[in-house]
């Protein structure tokens, strides 16, 4: 992006908290005028001790108590107010972002690994929030702090504040040399980092697997690998800053040396009192610091930089289509018009397919592997969109083409294990946040999964991550009670017997066509006792 492009995302960003950034920035203004009044009063104080003033000693010292309490203050509000704003901002952020990535197009092998997109909503929101509502604040109450202090130094003696400034540019250049280098580093690094966190969740999803298969000493080798790396990126960017904060150091020694010098030989010679002595080495303090505090800094715009564009990526994901779900009345059919689909160029998944799938009818879907069953599947979930040709929806009154509007009519059931960590009710009510103790009783006994009323706690017993505690069959035929609980005409279940015995799958069956008689059911399957259950059958062919 580009330097307009990064402001106007970061303007947007913190509506809501431009208010307590500004509100931030003007209690540590405060707060440096209130510490250059102290400098100002500590020279009075000192020329009252050394005759060189005349004023009221103990009025003196209760201003600087007062001075000490004020910074007290102003400090632990504004760090309450900065800390209330960075939450507040990384919250809205992570919301917004989380809401456009499960309101995004599914992307299929061209997709983030979930691992990355965890990596990027916490590292790089963070490294957002903290930038604007700590470090934006920070840069514009020191560079008020520098002006100020300089102006108060100029008014005491202009020789020296030229002297002290004269030397600053030198070392800024100089240090700032591999700076765009470190952005490169820091890139490098927040990649890896992601890596990192993707690989580490993919083998922990699948540590039965990677424990059966006696890999977990190879897993861990290669996590040890990936974090060699990483360390050695952070260690190489470290070298960088550390040379840059050092060159800034050397510069800045050098200066308050000077000023040391100049107080010195301005005392030997009688041209300035204790007082203006201490003035001196307290001001020179106040210029240095801001500049050295804002070398320090910039590195974090650089990272928030690296931080941006990478959470571009996310608001780039092209999103579905938004708005108020399209129901279809009654019973709802399915109709393929010449209906062309390729994952790419060259290999074309779907040609020439023309099927209507009547209402309230219970059609299979078979075919080896590979010939399209799920690529129909994803065209009827509107996941995917046809080449060529159509999908629609229609009832005795109407068509509708498939898109995500038209999902609020299908109630699907994925293959496999797909149970959200919670209890089996929390579960249920995945699909219907309104069903009653009731329904959700029937739903369990229809799919074969009433078995979860002889569990200790029942609706209430957990559910470990991705269904942990349950065999596939078990958490299979809740995920089906979880399908019947939708209130969708259209009944989509991906290879339901699966992970059933003969007997269960018959049951099954039996029990759902009792009671889904007004739905339309679409059954994709490599079982042939299940498709011999169904009136109708789609052979997909290579």
């Amino acid at each position: 992006m580009s330097i307009s492009e990064y402001i106007h995302w970061l303007w947007q960003a913190i509506k809501g908290q431009r208010g307590k950034i500004v509100l931030r920035s003007v209690l540590g203004v405060c707060h440096i005028f209130i510490s250059l009044f102290f400098i100002w009063q500590s020279k009075q104080m000192v020329d009252i001790a050394t005759g060189n003033s005349e004023g009221s000693f103990w009025l003196g010292a209760a201003l600087l108590v007062v001075s000490i309490l004020s910074q007290i203050m102003l400090s632990t509000i504004g760090t309450r107010i900065e800390v209330n704003a960075e939450v507040s901002l990384r919250n809205k952020l992570r919301y917004k972002l989380f809401h456009h990535i499960m309101t995004s197009r599914w992307a299929g092998r061209e997709g983030m690994h979930t691992g990355e997109l965890m990596n990027r909503l916490d590292e790089d929101v963070y490294m957002v929030s903290d930038t604007m509502c700590r470090i934006l604040p920070s840069v514009l109450v020191t560079g008020v702090q520098f002006v100020a202090a300089m102006i108060f130094l100029l008014s005491l003696d202009w020789r020296l504040a030229i002297a002290v400034v004269v030397i600053m540019p030198f070392a800024l250049l100089f240090s700032r040399i591999y700076m765009k280098r470190i952005r490169r580093y820091t890139k490098d690094i927040r990649e890896m980092d992601s890596r990192l966190t993707s690989y580490m969740q993919e083998y922990m999803q699948n540590r039965t697997l990677v424990s059966t298969m006696e890999y977990t000493l190879n897993a861990s080798d290669g996590l040890a690998s990936m974090q060699s790396s990483l360390r050695n990126l952070v260690l190489r960017r470290i070298d960088f800053s550390l040379f840059s904060r050092k060159v800034v150091q050397m510069g800045f020694a050098f200066g308050y040396l000077v000023a040391f010098m100049w107080g010195v030989v301005g005392l030997k010679s009688g041209a300035i009192t204790f007082g203006m002595m201490t003035a001196f080495l307290q001001l020179v303090a106040q210029v240095q610091r801001p500049v050295v505090d804002m070398s320090r800094q910039l590195p974090s715009f650089i990272h928030m930089s690296t931080s941006l564009d990478r959470l571009s990526d996310i608001v780039n994901m092209p999103r579905e289509q938004l708005g108020e779900g399209i129901h279809l009345d009654g019973g709802v059919g399915i109709r393929f018009s010449d209906v062309h689909f390729s994952y790419d160029a060259n290999d074309e998944v779907i040609r020439g397919l023309n099927q209507d799938i009547k209402p309230s009818s219970v059609t299979a879907i078979v075919g080896p592997t590979g010939v399209g069953k799920s690529t129909m599947m994803r065209l009827i979930l509107a996941l995917i969109e046809p080449t060529k040709g159509s999908v629609e929806f229609y009832n005795n009154s109407r068509s509708v083409s498939a898109s995500a509007l038209t999902r609020c009519n299908i109630a699907y059931v994925p293959q496999g294990n797909s149970l959200l960590s919670g209890t089996i009710r929390s579960n249920l009510l995945l699909a219907n946040p309104n069903a009653t103790e009731e329904q959700m009783r029937q739903a369990l006994y229809v799919a074969v999964a009433d078995f979860v009323f002889d569990l200790p706690d029942g609706l209430d017993t957990q559910c470990g991550e991705m269904g942990d505690g349950f065999s596939e069959g078990q958490a299979q035929r809740i995920a089906i009670a979880r399908g019947l609980l939708r209130s969708g005409s259209v009944l989509l279940l991906d290879e339901p017997s699966a992970a059933l015995d003969n007997a269960t799958e018959s049951l099954l069956m039996q029990r759902m066509g009792e009671c889904v008689e007004d739905k339309t059911v679409i059954i994709v399957t490599h079982s042939l006792a299940l498709s011999a259950m169904c009136e109708n059958v789609i052979a997909m062919e290579a």
